[in-house]
């Protein structure tokens, strides 16, 4: 049968364990398979651009909802300001104080993103980051997840369900199963990721 939406997941993973009884325990499968993958994957489906503004006299700024991790930080100026990222003690060296200006560095703190100076007005950030996927449920049917590779949905489910029905002799088919759906989608992404024209090395003045 396909597997494209919540339902037929949850269908196709009750027929693969062959059990009729786990009803209730299938979506529990499923939430710790996206737990898992969430952990697993960083792919270009899984980023997103966000801008946020900043309070003057405020260094703190609150990471976006299903955050992973950053890949780029930018203040939208003219010309575009980048920001370097820097460790929490490398922060409070240089801007530990209350100095105010244009922020260049950051770092992040517990689910806090600190700016570095200070920002002395209002500005307007821009997040590129990995976020994690839309969990499915009942009334989120799809993700892109499950409409592009439902082998990771399925392989980790049943992989999940391991600990609950106990001593399945198909776990590592279906570990196996898991492990090659994540690294291919990885191995593609960043294929694709590098495809086109060579790559070239910039100075920091933008010239080849």
């Amino acid at each position: 049968m396909a597997i494209g939406n919540y339902s037929e997941l949850k269908t196709a993973v009750a027929n693969w364990l062959d059990r009729d009884d786990l009803t209730a325990s299938i979506p529990d499968f499923i939430t710790l398979c996206e737990a898992r993958f969430n952990r697993a994957l960083r792919i270009r489906a899984m980023e997103t651009k966000e801008s946020a503004s900043t309070v003057a006299g405020q260094r703190g700024l609150a990471l976006p909802t299903g955050y992973i991790q950053m890949r780029n930080l930018q203040i939208n100026s003219t010309p575009i300001t980048p920001m370097q990222y820097v460790t929490p003690e490398i922060y409070d060296r240089l801007y530990g104080s209350t100095t105010t200006g244009t922020p260049e560095i950051y770092t992040i703190l517990s689910d806090e993103i600190q700016l570095g100076p200070i920002p002395g007005s209002v500005q307007t950030i821009e997040m590129l980051f990995y976020k994690k996927f839309d969990a499915l449920s009942d009334s989120a049917t799809t993700n892109w997840m499950i409409t592009n590779a439902p082998d990771v949905y399925l392989y980790g489910s049943l992989l999940e369900a391991e600990a609950f029905v106990g001593n399945d002799p198909r776990v590592q088919l279906w570990a196996q199963g898991f492990e090659t759906a994540i690294n291919s989608l990885q191995d593609q992404d960043n294929k694709d990721r590098h495809s086109g024209s060579a790559l070239r090395v910039m100075n920091t003045s933008g010239y080849w």
